[in-house]
């Protein structure tokens, strides 16, 4: 029987001058820890208690501070990102880097111990120039932020005094979150292919999580990335059996090109599927609307109604935004799912077309793979004998 090598170490960039600074004026101080600079955005939180390497590199939390409320973090250290999988998609990441702009914990574990570490989460954050601070009482901070809604804030770490009112001034002119254009950040610049299936759905990338990647794959297919921007013209030239409009960050309003698109995709009756901010597009070309939550969806264990079988599924969930519910009536979609919580829209369905979308992310990482089943449906819309309008 062959033994595994148990891997631990100690935090090495940790111990220096951090300060959480709010708009409206809090300033909470802690210990910063990972890379020394000052980065400003909006302030979230997420609910998890596992999978901050998923969750630091997803690109939906592109031009955020994200707070995770489970109070100790880093125990179990990051593993290595140059392992990947046989399509060449990295494992254990949902893209290339970090994607959020500082991270806020309670504790973060001193050492950490895990067979596939290779890592120290204040080493990889050091690494990626991403500052961290610990020693914050992030169940108050949740409770301010639920209250208040979420908000821009400053995150410095530095290795000498911090100026707090310097910090300050410099935050009241930081660029407000809700103006920022983030698709030239997270898209990719050109096509991808993953596979050599005869069979092709294109991915059009608003940020495109890797899992989402996996899981269409899982079911048989070659993918096609494809950025944002790109012509429903380009997209039919690939043929595809079906598009999906991934998860993203920011205004799903300022991705009129990517609208457009989908617009066309349901107009030719292409067999889709939006993810996300993908599912707020597609509503948008569906003619309903969407809005801004206070403080948004972010965790692993919302549920969610199905209300074709009135089933309760837990789902992971990373979004700022939603689709008006009292748009739907007039708009070419019906409900499909809703929060059980706040009965947000959480899933639409088109009157007409094969066309679907969902709120939460079925593909999880980090979450309960409960919803795994949307990627079936697709398959199912994809494989109908429903010629697509040329």
């Amino acid at each position: 029987m062959s033994r595994v090598t148990i891997n631990t170490k100690k935090a090495k960039h940790v111990n220096k001058f951090g300060k959480l600074i709010l708009s409206d004026g809090t300033v909470l101080n802690g210990m910063g820890f990972g890379y020394s600079t000052r980065v400003f955005g909006e302030l979230v939180f997420n609910t998890g208690m596992v999978g901050y390497a998923e969750t630091l590199t997803d690109p939906s939390y592109s031009g955020q501070i994200l707070t995770l409320t489970y109070p100790l973090i880093g125990n179990y250290g990051v593993p290595d990102p140059s392992l990947k999988d046989h399509d060449g998609i990295p494992k254990f990441f949902e893209s290339d880097r970090i994607q959020a702009r500082g991270l806020v914990v309670h504790d973060l574990s001193m050492v950490a111990s895990h067979w596939r570490m290779v890592m120290t989460l204040d080493e990889w954050l050091n690494k990626e120039n991403i500052p961290g601070i610990s020693g914050i009482d992030t169940r108050e901070l949740t409770k301010k932020l639920r209250n208040s809604g979420v908000m821009m804030a400053a995150l410095v770490v530095s290795s000498k005094e911090i100026d707090e009112e310097e910090i300050k001034k410099q935050l009241s002119s930081a660029q407000d979150y809700a103006s920022e254009t983030f698709m030239d950040v997270v898209s990719t610049k050109e096509d991808q292919v993953f596979g050599n299936e005869k069979q092709t759905v294109v991915v059009i990338d608003t940020g495109v999580k890797n899992a989402i990647i996996r899981n269409l794959r899982n079911i048989g297919y070659k993918v096609i990335k494809v950025p944002w921007n790109t012509s429903i013209e380009k997209i039919l030239s690939y043929n595809p059996k079906g598009v999906v409009i991934s998860n993203g960050p920011g205004d799903p309003q300022k991705c009129q090109d990517t609208i457009d698109t989908a617009k066309s995709l349901i107009e030719k009756n292409i067999p889709t599927l939006g993810i996300c901010l993908g599912a707020q597009i597609l509503g948008l070309a569906g003619n309903a609307d969407t809005y801004k939550l206070k403080y948004g969806h972010r965790g692993q264990n919302k549920p969610c109604i199905n209300l074709e079988d009135d089933h309760v599924y837990v789902t992971s969930q990373n979004h700022g935004y939603c689709i008006n519910p009292d748009t739907l009536k007039d708009s070419d979609f019906d409900l499909w799912f809703t929060n059980a919580d706040d009965k947000t829209v959480e899933g639409i369905i088109h009157k007409k077309q094969r066309c679907i979308a969902v709120q939460f992310h079925p593909e999880a990482s980090p979450g309960p793979y409960d919803c795994k089943f949307v990627f079936e449906k697709l398959k199912t819309l994809m494989e109908e004998e429903k010629p697509a309008k040329k």
